[in-house]
C-alpha cells in the first residue's frame, strides 16, 4: 500500500536533505526504498549493518550516487557533524535521505549544526484520512481495534494483529529503550507503561506515579520522555494562552499504537481523535509551514474539553470525542461563545453529522476524514 508523503519527499530531496522519522515500524523503510525507485543510481545504507557501517565511517560510496538513504544514523557519535560533512562536500546531484526511528529532534537539544539544510517528515502509522486519501474505505472500529501500524492493520486476522503487538512492545521495552538511555529500573518502567495503557485521557500526575512505583516523580518524568523519543506515546498539555482560570497543569498521555490503550471503547476513541489530530498538525507544520499545536482545556470553573488546536498559540478550534452521546456538551457551548472558537463534538456512533447552536455534532468518519492528513 502507497503513503501519501510519497510525493512530497520527492518534491523535498529536490531543494534540501529530508529527514523521515517516526515510529519504528510505521513504514518508513518501505517509503524509502519506494523513493529509491525513482532514482537511477541509489544506495540504502542502515547503521545497524555492520557491513553498511564500514561504509557510512569510511564515506566509501560512489560518489555519483544520485541518492544516498542513511537509516538509524543518530546512533553514531557525533551524527550531525558527520551528515553536514557529506552534505556540504557531496556531488551537486547527490540527495541525501535520512531516517530514523527515534525523534531526531530530541538530539537538537545539543545544538542545531544542520539548520537550513533539511526538511522534516514525519511518518506516522495510517490515519482514516490517509486510508481514503489511497482509495481505501477502512473500517473504523477495526482501525481503533488494530491501529494503525502497516503489519498489524493489514494482517490476515485479529491474532496476528496481536502477536505482532505483543513483538513490537517487547521489543521496545527490552531493546529499544536501551538503545536511547540506560535504564536502571526496568520492571518499575515496564509498570509505569502498563500503567499508562489504563489512563489514556486522563490528565496524569507524576507524584501520584511515582508512589505507585516508588521511584522519584523525575524518574517518572524521563522514563515518559523516553517512551515519547522513541515514539510510543505522546503529551498533550493544557492550553492557556489567554484563557481564564485554566488551572490543570498535567499532561494528557496517548499512543502512537491505538491497539495498545487497555481501556473502554470511549478511551480507544479519544485515543484514534487525539493520534488523528496530532498526525494531522505534523502535516500542516511539516508542509504548510503551519505552527499548530495539541492541546487540551480545564479551568476552574469546571470547563473541560478534550483536545484545543492552537495556531501560533491563538486557539483555532476546540473538540470532544463521545462514544455516543449526541447531546452537545454544555462546556463546549459556552466555551465556543465566550471565546468565538469553531468546536466540534466527534461521534463515533452516531448515523448522521449535524451542526446546532453553532456547534458541528459529527460522525467519527466525516470528522476524521476532514482532516489535513
Amino acid at each position: 500500500m502507497n503513503r501519501l508523503q510519497l510525493k512530497n519527499i520527492l518534491s523535498d530531496l529536490e531543494k534540501k536533505m529530508v529527514f523521515l522519522i517516526g515510529p519504528r515500524q510505521a513504514g518508513k523503510t518501505w517509503l524509502a526504498k519506494e523513493v529509491m525507485k525513482n532514482f537511477k543510481n541509489s544506495l540504502y545504507l542502515n547503521y545497524d549493518s555492520l557491513d553498511d557501517k564500514k561504509i557510512i565511517d569510511g564515506c566509501t560510496w560512489n560518489p555519483e550516487l544520485n541518492l544516498i538513504i542513511f537509516d538509524e544514523i543518530h546512533k553514531k557519535t557525533n551524527w550531525k557533524n558527520y551528515i553536514k560533512g557529506v552534505f556540504d562536500t557531496k556531488n551537486i546531484n547527490t540527495k541525501i535521505l535520512i531516517t530514523g526511528s527515534a525523534r531526531l529532534d530530541v538530539y537538537d537539544q545539543l545544538g542545531d549544526s544542520l539548520a537550513g539544510r533539511y526538511f522534516r517528515h514525519r511518518l506516522l502509522p495510517f490515519s482514516y484520512k490517509e486510508l481514503l486519501e489511497l482509495d481505501s474505505a477502512p473500517d473504523l472500529i477495526e482501525l481503533i481495534n488494530r491501529g494503525g501500524f502497516p503489519e498489524p492493520f493489514l494482517s490476515e486476522s485479529e491474532l496476528d494483529a496481536e502477536r505482532w503487538r505483543q513483538q513490537y512492545t517487547n521489543s521496545l521495552l527490552s531493546t529499544d529503550v536501551f538503545e536511547f538511555d540506560r535504564i536502571q529500573n526496568l520492571k518499575a518502567l515496564r509498570i509505569l507503561f502498563n500503567l499508562l495503557r489504563k489512563r489514556v485521557g486522563s490528565p496524569i500526575s507524576y507524584q501520584s506515579l511515582a508512589e505507585d512505583l516508588e521511584i522519584s516523580p523525575n524518574t517518572v518524568k524521563r522514563y515518559i520522555e523516553i517512551f515519547e523519543a522513541l515514539f510510543i506515546v505522546f503529551r498533550i498539555t493544557p492550553y492557556s494562552k489567554n484563557i481564564a482560570r485554566s488551572i490543570l497543569k498535567e499532561p494528557k498521555i496517548y499512543f502512537f499504537d491505538t491497539g495498545l490503550v487497555d481501556g473502554d471503547e470511549g478511551a480507544k476513541f479519544e485515543n484514534l481523535i487525539a493520534l488523528s489530530l496530532l498526525k494531522s498538525i505534523y502535516g500542516e507544520n511539516d508542509y504548510l509551514a503551519k505552527e499548530k499545536s495539541l492541546h487540551y482545556l480545564r479551568t476552574k470553573d469546571g470547563t473541560e474539553i478534550d483536545f484545543a488546536v492552537a495556531n501560533k498559540d491563538d486557539l483555532e478550534m476546540i473538540i470532544e470525542a463521545k462514544l455516543s452521546d449526541k447531546e452537545i456538551s454544555k462546556s463546549l457551548i459556552n466555551f465556543s461563545k465566550k471565546y468565538q472558537v469553531a468546536a466540534s463534538q466527534v461521534v463515533q456512533n452516531l448515523s448522521k453529522s449535524f451542526t446546532k447552536e453553532g456547534i458541528k455534532v459529527e460522525t467519527g468518519k466525516d470528522f476524521l476524514g476532514s482532516l489535513y492528513l
